[in-house]
């Protein structure tokens, strides 16, 4: 079994080093989100499970650093919250937790994350239309099939994969890629 899953995970990621419209869709969310950046916007990230994990994640790189100590930068996860969550959950049913969230905190010009291995969960789906009324631009996270999110998002990442795991991991090394680069992007290449 180990031999099996590092080699779907090398084959995955091969693939994906080697998709250049893949690559095409990683400049097109890199200049969405430095844009948004460089003109005081934020960047909000949301997601179920292991994708709520990722979002939280992502939102530490931008806040914190990734490669090097620099100033920080404005990410926010939707998924921390349990307060909110609980509230908007209770008040009006988990399908709303993420979208209520954005009507309250979103601005126009922000940058909304949405990640989703099946891409049909509802409370996401529920959020990218908050997003969309709100002028924010949406970056999906997938898998294969794109669901209802392929459509929905201006980019949407699509994993080459049906399997969770597999998904869960080309979203791991998009998001940490997309770090880096907004990174060097804001603030040069400080590693060397």
């Amino acid at each position: 079994m180990l031999e099996s899953e590092f080699s779907k995970s090398i084959a995955l990621l091969t693939t994906m080093r080697n998709d250049t419209g893949l690559h095409d869709q990683v400049q097109q969310a890199l200049e969405i989100s430095v844009s948004a950046l460089k003109s005081g916007k934020k960047i909000l990230f949301a997601g179920n499970g292991g994708s709520a994990a990722d979002a939280q994640h992502w939102a530490g790189e931008l806040v914190s650093r990734f490669y090097f100590d620099r100033p920080g930068l404005p990410g926010i996860a939707l998924t921390t919250d349990t307060s909110i969550i609980t509230a908007v959950g209770n008040d009006y049913g988990y399908d709303y937790v993420f979208a209520r969230q954005i009507e309250a905190l979103g601005a126009e010009g922000d940058v909304f994350y949405a990640i989703s291995t099946s891409g049909n969960s509802k409370n996401i789906i529920r959020a990218i239309d908050a997003a969309r009324a709100k002028g924010i631009k949406v970056i999906g996270f997938t898998g294969q099939s794109g669901g209802a999110m392929a459509s929905a998002c201006d980019i949407c990442f699509r994993i080459p994969s049906t399997e969770t795991p597999r998904i869960q991991e080309g979203h791991e090394a998009l998001g940490h890629l997309l770090c880096a680069l907004i990174e060097q992007e804001m603030f040069g290449d400080a590693r060397h």
